[in-house]
Parts: structure tokens; sequence; C-alpha cells
């Protein structure tokens, strides 16, 4: 049976993508096909849930439903579908996640009919199974993983995601977050892993689970909407109940809410900034500064400010486990005081060095910082961090390399998830520093390294010319970063000085 839900998917996978093809011609991207699959797989949801013979359930209102675009035709089905985006546009809960702001990007009345006749009605989305779900989600995999697209921004790799929480390991009594969700990955990692007992829970839990288990934020709209729909499809959130996705900055402000769990990949660039619309109509967009009563430091570095609004909303004993971007590891000032605060009030256990190659965004060098909060303590929390090292003599690509789960295995057996710390052990990978050597590094820096780089000594055996060529546009790029880091701390001192 898995073996026919997995060709089903690939079927509909490449059905899906087809018509990626034919929309591409006629002028709509990547991003915004999927968007009109969306409101389109929506609309037929709420149909077929309507008219199934067992608890028909009614979703959104008959002048918007999806009969009426089966009937339309020609320039009725074009004014038709802009009327129930608009109308659906309006409403409160999940509908108002999916489809604020949408709009009508098949201009083409013949191609809009194709969508909705061929593409999505010949199929049956809300069987209860994961195989759409499934296709959807290899939708949007598809959909990063095109260059043009810009998509790539908002997908974090799967296999990183399915590591993470293998190590976190989400349970139905826990209540997860991620307050930079894009496509809802980390959330539907999540609520898979928890989902694999849902046998012996009882109904109250199997509620918990769909409905209240996860919540995710999302600042742009668009993304909101694809993460709003990719969990619907995957059996979480009520289509006529609350949105399980907050459309808004989480950065704004303390939600008042904690969390068991939190599982987040904020996005990448340093930068914290607001989009400024002047009198003239134009647009500019102003660095910020973010300031808040639970933050310790005032920057307007964005991976900093994610990293204190992570502290502030999990719960204490609550377990996070992140992605962020080296310099959060070796910048000085503000970095470093939030560095000793992580390892003082929480247990900073372990640190994943992540590979390059294995990122959309081109040029990052990324971490998983794992760690649990603690009440206050007089003493630090953290006795030992553990890091594991999958960088150092490691190539991977998005293409021809791409990093599988199978190449985070050895680091998920290691971390021993589930057992006490003092079980682990040391390998060639693996290393841990207890308080007191980390405290007395230059600036607390926890950017470790003790392998050696194989291309350095070796010249008989250096990696591609590609690789080679791509490292040194990584270093630039973070030697870029630093540098204007560098540049801004002496801006904003000049300013302050005058």
């Amino acid at each position: 049976m898995k073996g026919n839900n997995v060709s089903d998917t690939r079927r509909l996978v490449d059905k899906l993508w087809s018509y990626a093809g034919v929309l591409r011609d006629a002028g709509v991207g990547v991003l915004e096909y999927t968007e009109q699959l969306t409101y389109l797989l929506f609309l037929k949801m709420a149909h077929e849930r309507a008219n199934r013979p067992l608890k028909p359930e009614k979703i959104v209102p008959e002048e918007y439903s999806w009969q009426r675009l089966l009937d339309a035709d020609g320039a009725v089905l074009e004014m038709e579908y802009t009327l129930i985006l608009q109308g659906l546009g309006r409403q409160p809960g999940m509908l108002g996640t999916i489809f604020r702001k949408a709009q009508n990007r098949v201009q083409d009345p013949a191609i809009l009919k194709r969508l909705i006749h061929d593409l999505i009605n010949k199929e049956t989305w809300s069987s209860g199974g994961d195989i759409n779900g499934d296709a959807y989600e290899s939708l949007l995999s598809k959909g990063a993983s095109d260059k043009g697209s810009g998509a790539g921004q908002y997908f974090t790799p799967r296999s990183v995601i399915s590591a993470m929480v293998d190590v976190v390991r989400p349970t139905v009594k826990d209540t997860v977050v991620d307050p930079a969700c894009g496509t809802g990955g980390f959330l539907l990692g999540a609520h898979a892993y928890a989902s694999h007992d849902a046998a012996h829970m009882n109904p109250e839990q199997r509620q918990h689970l769909k409905v209240s288990f996860v919540h995710g934020v999302e600042i742009v709209d668009g993304t909101a909407r694809l993460a709003a729909m990719n969990l619907l499809l995957h059996g979480m959130g009520d289509a006529k109940g609350e949105s399980l996705i907050e459309v808004k900055d989480a950065l704004i402000d303390d939600p008042g809410k904690r969390w068991s769990v939190v599982l987040a990949n904020p996005p990448f660039g340093t930068k914290s900034s607001i989009t400024m619309v002047g009198a003239d109509g134009r647009e500019a967009r102003e660095d910020r500064e973010i300031e808040r009563t639970d933050f310790v430091v005032t920057t307007s570095n964005k991976q900093l400010n994610f990293l204190q609004h992570i502290m502030t909303i999990l719960d204490i004993n609550g377990r996070a486990a992140v992605v962020l971007p080296d310099n959060v590891l070796f910048e000085g000032g503000t970095g470093e005081t939030l560095r000793r605060r992580l390892l003082n009030d929480f247990n900073l256990h372990t640190i994943l060095r992540l590979p390059t190659g294995v990122f959309y965004a081109q040029g990052v060098k990324a971490n998983v910082l794992f760690f649990d909060k603690k009440p206050a303590s007089e003493t630090p929390w953290t006795t030992k961090t553990w890091v594991y090292d999958l960088r150092t003599n490691k190539h991977f690509t998005l293409k021809k390399n791409p990093l599988t789960r199978a190449h985070l295995d050895d680091f998920v057996q290691s971390a021993k998830p589930g057992q006490p710390l003092e079980e682990r052990v040391e390998s060639e990978r693996f290393k841990s520093f207890t308080y007191d050597q980390l405290i007395a590094r230059d600036k607390v820096n926890l950017d470790i390294t003790w392998l050696r780089d194989e291309s350095l000594e070796d010249l008989d055996n250096l990696p591609a010319p590609d690789v080679i060529a791509r490292e040194i546009v990584e270093d630039l790029t973070a030697a870029l970063g630093e540098f204007a880091a560098v540049a801004d701390a002496l801006e904003a001192k000049e300013m302050g000085e005058v």
C-alpha cells in the first residue's frame, strides 16, 4: 500500500508540475501558480466535504462554492473566480488566512478552466489520507528548488527538519511553535512525529493534535496561505475554525503565550527592516532596532532578535532547536551578551555545524542550536555543550549531491535522543566542551572547530573547481556581512557622538 501511495503522489506531483510550465508560458510564476492551486484546492475540498454522504460539512457560503466555478465559462468564469477570492478574503479564521489579499493571476479563462476541470476536479483531496498532502508538500519543494521563484528562502531542507525533530522528540503532550514558519515544514515534521502513537491516544489527545498542537507565525501573506493549506491537507486544523497560522511580524511583541517546543529556521539576513512608503509612493526600507522589555539587548540584527524572541516564548523546561548562521556564534557585543545568557539561563546541550550547500540561499554557513529553558538559578544550567561537525571535509550541493536524512543518521544516533547526556560518547566529529571552557573562549565564541580541513593539506586531492569557487563566494559573502556589521556599528557610534 505504501508503494501505491508513493506512486500516486509522484503521479499527482508530475501532473501538478506540468501545469506550472503551461502557466509560466502565460506569465504566471511558480509561487503565483502554487497560490492559485491553493485557492482552488481549498474550494474543491470544501465541495467534497459538503457533498460527502456521511456528516456533510458546509465550509464556505453557497455564493463562493466550487460548483459556481464548474458551471461558469469564458469571461464569466474569470469574473466568478475573482468575486469568490474577494469574498472569502473577508472571512475570519482559516478562510481569511488562505484567501487574505487573494488575486486571480490566471488571466486566460481557457487555462483557468483547464486548471479547474482537468487538474483539480478529477482528483479527491479530502479523503483523510496523506497522499494529496504529500503531493502538495512535494510541489512546494519543487517550487523552492526553482531558482527563479524566490521560494527557497521559505523552505528548510526536509532532511534537516527530520533530524531536528528526532532529537527534540515532540509528543502529544507538547505545544509546538515556529515563529518564522515559512510553508510549515517544522510543524508538519513535529505533527508526524507525535502522531506515531495515535492509535493509543484518547479522543482529547487526538483533538489536541489536530487543532491546538502546532502554531505558526509568518509575516508574508502568500507564504502564510501556503502553510495553512499545507497543514490542512495533512489533517491539521479545522477548515471552518481558527487558523493555525498567524500572519504578522513575530518580532513586534511578546505574544504572552508560551510553548513547550520551538522549532525554527528564522529568515536569513541580519537586518530587521520595515518598509516605509513616502509621499511620492516610493518604498524605502529602514533598518530598525527592536526594543522589547523582555529582550536583554537592543539590536537591529534580525537573527539575534529571533533568538531573544525564542528565549521568551519557550516555556520553562521547554525544548528548542533553531537554525542560526555562524555570526550568532561569534559576533561580539550583543552577540556575546546573548551567548552568555544562553549558557547561564538555558541548557545549551548541542550544536550541529551544518555543511554548506544545503540551503537555497547561497553562501550560508549555519548551525542548529538545541537548548532547554530552565527555571531561575544561581548557577549556570549549561554544564557541557556537545558540538557535532558535519561541515569540515563535507561537500554537498542542492542538485548533484544533496544532503539526505541518511547523512544525518550518525548525528542523531550520537545525540542519543531521550537518554541522559552523560551517556553520549565522543567521536571524531562529536566533541564536548565544559561550561568553563566555553566561557574562557574569547567573546564566548561558540564557533568551534577541531578537524583538519583535508582540502587545505592535500593539494593532490582538492575538491572540484565548482566546490572551491562556491566556498570562495561563501567566504566572501560572510566576510562582507561581517564588514557591514562593523560599518553599521561604527556609524551608530558616530551618530551617538554627534
